[in-house]
């Protein structure tokens, strides 16, 4: 199992801040185009991730009791 974290737009396209899944074992990117399957309005494919508070790419695995967070782009003014 493990934990997906959503942010910003992403929280707000699917109502739900934190999923539990039971993806170990499974890319980055394979995750990303799960959800876009699952939840048909994100779009992840530019989005920066990072499991376990550290930056990751699409080619990482992410294991079974990771954290994954999609990281929406910041704005600001």
């Amino acid at each position: 199992m493990i934990r997906i974290l959503l942010f910003a737009h992403l929280q707000e396209a699917i109502g739900e801040s934190e999923l539990s899944v039971e993806l170990s074992d499974y890319s980055v990117g394979q995750i990303k185009d799960w959800m876009e399957k699952q939840y048909p309005q994100l779009s992840l494919q530019k989005m920066m991730t990072a499991v376990n508070e550290e930056f990751a790419t699409d080619d990482m695995v992410v294991r079974d009791g990771d954290t994954l967070a999609f990281i929406p782009p910041i704005s600001g003014g």
